[in-house]
């Protein structure tokens, strides 16, 4: 029982190593990022209905239809709420990965001990050191599993608040603009051509600004 227990001990420090690759949980500032394209993604412009003619029912007319755009990068990199939710989520990330880390270290520290005791434990020690070797492995991954879900949601009600500031926005913006229809533009877009006239991505930045500083 001794030797196979000493051989279990040495090899848990290979496999908390790899433990502490997955505590290390990828970036999440690009869920955030996203925020803004959630907007882009569930609000694709549909085809403008059709407006069948007296005198020529298989036509379509548009002369009525207006459009306007803004620029998703722009919007992004100078609206000052967003640059405030990524540090945000830095920050809680960071957390995230500082606690797992010190879990992590807490446990290397016992692991070092039993490593010391292995040669002199008793089958009953052994025993006891195994069993509390599998409870650090799984309060290790329901603590991990925790503040994954809980920097999730974060993240998810972040991506929802700006979402709603820009539609609160355009909402008052456009009723004195008239637009039938507003869409964002980035190097992604489906759009090819785009006349800077009607760009209001300025008003879109400096409005957004502004609610969030009276804040």
């Amino acid at each position: 029982m001794l030797p196979t227990f000493m051989s279990g001990i040495l090899n848990i420090q290979f496999r908390f190593i790899r433990m502490r690759n997955i505590a290390m949980v990828p970036g999440l500032l690009a869920l955030l990022l996203t925020g803004v394209l959630f907007y882009v993604i569930y609000h694709k412009p549909q085809p403008a209905p059709a407006v069948i003619s007296a005198d020529h029912s298989n036509q379509f007319t548009t002369d009525h239809l207006r459009m306007a755009y803004f620029n998703l990068d722009s919007l992004e990199a100078h609206y000052q709420y967003f640059k405030d939710v990524l540090d945000q989520v830095k920050s809680k990330e960071n957390e995230m990965n500082s606690e797992l880390s010190g879990m992590e270290k807490n446990y290397q520290k016992k692991i070092s001990e039993w490593q010391k005791k292995a040669p002199t434990m008793s089958q009953t020690e052994s025993q006891e050191a195994q069993q509390e070797y599998a409870q650090m492995q799984q309060n290790y991954q329901m603590r991990k599993q925790t503040l994954q879900e809980s920097l999730m949601k974060h993240n998810e009600d972040l991506k929802t608040d700006i979402r709603r500031k820009i539609e609160d926005y355009l909402k008052e913006y456009n009723k004195s603009k008239g637009y039938n229809y507003i869409i964002s533009y980035d190097a992604n877009s489906f759009i090819y051509l785009k006349d800077t006239a009607n760009n209001i991505t300025d008003d879109l930045v400096g409005g957004l600004n502004a609610a969030y500083k009276k804040k």
